[in-house]
């Protein structure tokens, strides 16, 4: 049932994942390709950019909400097939992992998406809201220092492991249970997974922000000829 539970939240993960609402969005509202705009990429920032706040808006929430809506449902198929024995935050973390490769291949989207850093952050909304706060506090403070949104997700990305390891190591979880040293491991290598996932997806910036070219926050995209 284990085994079952993984692979139900690994298929849940990567069908939600690959609802892109930044191409939803403004294929909806502006009967255009996001990924023919600015950076090419399909996700928050680039709309934001390129779309405005309205469209912006839209995509945060969508991208949000489906992180959120996996690790739910994941979690609750769970507890239906292994009761209290489930790990609901290995189950969430599985669900997170594969929502963010649906982020980033979306089945339906041609398999070019976004980079996944709002997906994967979503889903400590459910898993332990203290880290998110962490996470988010942790972005806000190197966006107002560098004016960088690529820079900071980067850096809140490489910190979640190690946040939630000590979140993990040093308090209960939000419904007072206590990880083995085992688990703690186990969810710290697939947060890990998940980091080196999103920080490989963000290479072009890296490459960009070594040359000096990145944009920062505020500058305006335009149409990709």
């Amino acid at each position: 049932m284990v085994i079952i539970s993984c692979l139900i939240s690994a298929l849940v993960g990567y069908l939600f994942g690959s609802i892109n609402s930044a191409i939803l969005t403004v294929k909806l509202l502006k009967h255009e390709d996001i990924r023919n705009f600015g950076s090419g990429n399909a996700g928050l920032t680039n709309t934001l950019r390129c779309f405005g706040k309205g469209c912006a808006l839209i995509t945060l929430i969508g991208d949000l909400s489906k992180g959120i809506i996996a690790v739910i449902i994941s979690q609750y198929f769970g507890k239906l097939l292994c009761g209290t024995a489930a790990d609901l935050y290995l189950l969430g973390c599985i669900a997170g992992i594969f929502a963010i490769l649906g982020h980033v291949f979306p089945l339906y989207h041609g398999f070019k998406g976004g980079k996944g850093v709002l997906v994967g952050v979503s889903i400590f909304l459910i898993l332990d809201w203290r880290v998110f706060l962490i996470l988010i506090g942790i972005f806000s403070l190197v966006l107002v220092i560098s004016k960088y949104v690529s820079l900071s997700s980067v850096i809140a990305t490489a910190c979640c492991p190690f946040v939630t390891f000590a979140a993990q190591y040093f308090w209960k979880d939000m419904h007072h249970q206590e990880f083995a040293l085992s688990q703690i491991f186990l969810h710290f290598g697939l947060l890990c997974v998940m980091a080196c996932m999103i920080i490989f997806m963000h290479r072009s910036n890296i490459q960009r922000l070594k040359a000096g070219t990145e944009s920062k926050i505020g500058q305006k995209g335009k149409k990709i000829k």
